[in-house]
């Protein structure tokens, strides 16, 4: 897990309570998660059950996208 660097990670404080976890897809797009994701299998996109994932933010593209997986500071995995 990575802090972004080449976007700007969404402030925790809009994070929904229990939602710990934020990663960015290669389209720019950021998602907050319930459950830790995984990276899609076709590559772009980090996965989790649709409940337990929704939007955050938008940002511009990121060929870094696997490099976005960030927990929210203060909680274990």
């Amino acid at each position: 897990m990575n802090t972004p660097h080449s976007s700007v990670l969404p402030d925790w404080s809009a994070a929904p309570d229990g939602w710990n976890w934020a990663a960015q897809d290669a389209d720019g797009r950021w998602f907050w998660y319930r459950t830790q994701p995984l990276p899609g299998i076709g590559g772009g996109v980090w996965r989790a059950n649709s409940r337990n994932q929704q939007p955050a933010a938008e940002g511009p593209p990121n060929p870094d996208w696997l490099d976005t997986l960030s927990q929210r500071p203060g909680t274990q995995p």
